[in-house]
């Protein structure tokens, strides 16, 4: 949370008639580049590491002095979620959904990659036959047996294309996820990671709070100063707040919208 924190604080927001424009996935790798800075070349060769244990392709680059260092992770992100350094847990669907729910609520507009509204993962096999490292998260569909996967309430492309447009219902509904509806930083303990929302009109505030680990976190109220003169709300559960509560569990991964508005 650290690092998504202090990245969160470096972003001025977007200028009059401009938005940023927020993705995690594409047609290409993850690229590694930007994580210089924010995660110490101990924290990135863990990542690289873990994320090869799930099936990753690492590319290099080679710089001027003939070093080679990595710069693009090439997986299908449903893959890159599935676990932790500690390898694979039981945990990947919601580490999954949590990311794009983050990604969702934040100023901006949010790009999501066919692939990961799908879930697909890792194409081995066109990554054998073209010797391409991007072949690995370009798989395509047959579109008689993405109907059946998607039509399988077993399968996790069924619940990962049902949790994502979900989301996507509940933002599009909201005012405060306007593109340039104002962003501040949450200053939260433990794995928490949150930030708060509001609308060009100041009508409607969204504390969007995440617990990024694979342990329960508690979430202190009295750390988002809920106003008490109004009903607050978890969109994405759709329960009403009773603020007489002092705090909220979190289970692993979970997010939580909390408005002044339904």
């Amino acid at each position: 949370s650290k690092a998504l924190k202090h990245w969160m604080m470096s972003m001025p927001p977007a200028q009059n008639g401009t938005a940023y424009f927020n993705f995690i996935a594409s047609h290409d790798g993850i690229g590694l580049r930007p994580a210089e800075g924010l995660l110490d070349e101990d924290e990135l060769g863990k990542m690289v590491n873990t994320v090869s244990r799930f099936g990753a392709k690492v590319s290099m680059r080679t710089a001027n002095n003939g070093t080679s260092s990595p710069y693009e992770l090439n997986i299908a992100l449903f893959d890159a979620l599935q676990g932790t350094h500690k390898g694979v847990d039981k945990w990947g669907l919601q580490r999954f959904a949590c990311a794009h729910a983050i990604m969702f609520a934040l100023e901006g507009i949010p790009g999501l990659y066919i692939h990961s509204l799908l879930g697909t993962t890792n194409d081995y096999e066109r990554f054998e036959n073209s010797q391409h490292n991007r072949c690995i998260n370009r798989h395509r569909w047959q579109e008689s047996a993405l109907l059946e996967k998607l039509a399988d309430l077993s399968s996790h492309h069924y619940h990962v294309f049902t949790q994502i447009n979900h989301l996507l219902a509940i933002r599009k509904q909201q005012d405060a996820f306007h593109p340039n509806a104002t962003q501040f930083t949450l200053h939260l303990t433990g794995a928490l990671f949150g930030f708060w929302r509001q609308s060009i009109d100041r009508r409607q505030s969204i504390f969007c709070v995440y617990n990024i680990s694979d342990e329960p976190q508690t979430l202190l109220l009295a750390d988002l100063n809920l106003i008490d003169t109004e009903q607050w709300f978890e969109l994405i559960s759709a329960q009403t707040i009773d603020l007489g509560q002092q705090s909220f569990e979190l289970a692993p991964y979970q997010p939580l919208w909390l408005s002044n508005r339904q």
